[in-house]
C-alpha cells in the first residue's frame, strides 16, 4: 500500500506520524539528505536520544 501511495505522489506520513511500522518507507521516500537533516534536528533537541527512540529512524546513529 505504501509503495502504491508513493507511486501516485503520496507520502507515508500523515496526521499519525511515522512510528515503527512506517520507518522503512520514510527512509526510502525522502532520501539521504533529508534523513541527515532530520537526524541533525533530532540531535539538537534530543542529544541523549531519549525522546521516542526508534520512532523515526530504524537504527541508532553512530
Amino acid at each position: 500500500l505504501y509503495d502504491a501511495a508513493r507511486e501516485m505522489g503520496g507520502d507515508v506520513s500523515g496526521e499519525h506520524g511515522i512510528g515503527h511500522a512506517k520507518v522503512k518507507y520514510l527512509e526510502e521516500s525522502v532520501g539521504d539528505v533529508q534523513i541527515a537533516l532530520m537526524r541533525g534536528i533530532k540531535r539538537t533537541f534530543d542529544p541523549k536520544g531519549i525522546l521516542n527512540p526508534g520512532k523515526v529512524f530504524r537504527y541508532k546513529e553512530s
